[in-house]
């Protein structure tokens, strides 16, 4: 105990306790994965119905008055808005999705409510997914990992915390096939801010990995597109894999695309072969490259590229 209280940092070494910490996180990001799209769809249409309503906007820029059905459209818009309950990460408290019936204290306890309630609803009954307690778990085994990596020292939270943002970026993704600016951004300044406190990677390495995490992937990007006549990817995972460079340096750029595009070979060509699924209908990318993030951050960049025969010099 004396030696906790003389250094409290000493409990970010400890797997057990971050692996604790992961499982509460864990819960909360079930929140956030299932939320943020249905946030960020309200806000899309309260600025859609603002700007249909906005009959000067359109008489500035075209010259002659807003046609009235459009103005009507954005009124209709509006007036849907209105009557539905404004939602945000915290507010209001977590509910169930069938009935509505909210969910106590005890019933959301990571993984042990899930086996208590044998993965259902207390009151309807309704399945509960197993994608809840495996989403706690993984975000548990990842932050106890992040202990046993880093080690007993204030930077370890910040990697838990790009951990935290890495895994509710890729459900996401998974569920729209979007990546949020409101979490791709914090995890690009996030590693930014830890390198220029010292706590991650030098920071000039943090900044040239931000660069060639987006612009050599957007200028290939954007000349596959123009040849393909379709989006080859997208700028959220462009500003994904600049997030990473910031947290694992320009060094990490090279294995973090080698392994994400075998991961996705792995899944999308299988499942392309598949009778009944559309061939041009694929995984998103941006859950692979997260995972390969992850595995770049606990075995290292270097180690990762000598087993290909590849250095970089010091």
């Amino acid at each position: 105990m004396e030696a906790i209280l003389s250094d409290p940092w000493s409990l970010c070494g400890s797997p057990v306790v971050l692996g604790l910490l992961g499982l509460l996180i864990g819960s909360f990001l079930n929140v956030v994965v299932y939320r943020k799209p249905i946030i960020m769809m309200r806000e899309w249409l309260l600025d859609t119905g603002g700007m249909l309503g906005e009959g000067e906007v359109w008489q500035t820029v075209f010259g002659k008055p807003q046609p009235a059905e459009i103005t009507d459209a954005g009124k209709t818009i509006d007036a849907h808005l209105e009557v539905l309950t404004p939602l945000g990460l915290a507010t209001p408290r977590s509910r169930c999705g069938a009935c509505g019936h909210p969910i106590a204290w005890y019933e959301n306890i990571p993984v042990l409510s899930w086996l208590a309630l044998r993965a259902r609803c207390s009151a309807c009954k309704t399945p509960i997914a197993v994608r809840y307690p495996l989403v706690e778990l993984a975000t548990g085994a990842l932050f106890a990992l992040a202990a046993w990596k880093f080690g007993p020292h204030p930077a370890t939270l910040a990697w838990c915390a790009a951990l935290a943002l890495l895994v509710a970026m890729s459900l996401i993704d998974l569920d729209t096939k979007y990546l949020p600016d409101d979490l791709t951004y914090p995890l690009l300044w996030g590693g930014l801010v830890a390198a220029a406190l010292g706590g991650t990677i030098p920071l000039s390495s943090a900044i040239w990995g931000a660069v060639a995490g987006y612009l050599p992937l957007w200028a290939i990007a954007a000349g596959v597109s123009w040849a393909m006549k379709r989006s080859a990817m997208g700028a959220g995972d462009l500003k994904l894999l600049a997030a990473l460079g910031a947290w694992l340096g320009w060094q990490a750029i090279l294995p973090i695309i080698l392994i994400a595009s075998i991961m996705g070979l792995c899944v999308n060509v299988p499942r392309m072969l598949l009778r009944g699924h559309d061939r041009y209908t694929q995984y998103p990318f941006g859950p692979f490259l997260a995972g390969g993030g992850v595995i770049v951050m606990f075995v290292g960049a270097d180690a990762l590229l000598s087993w290909v025969g590849v250095s970089f010099p010091a």
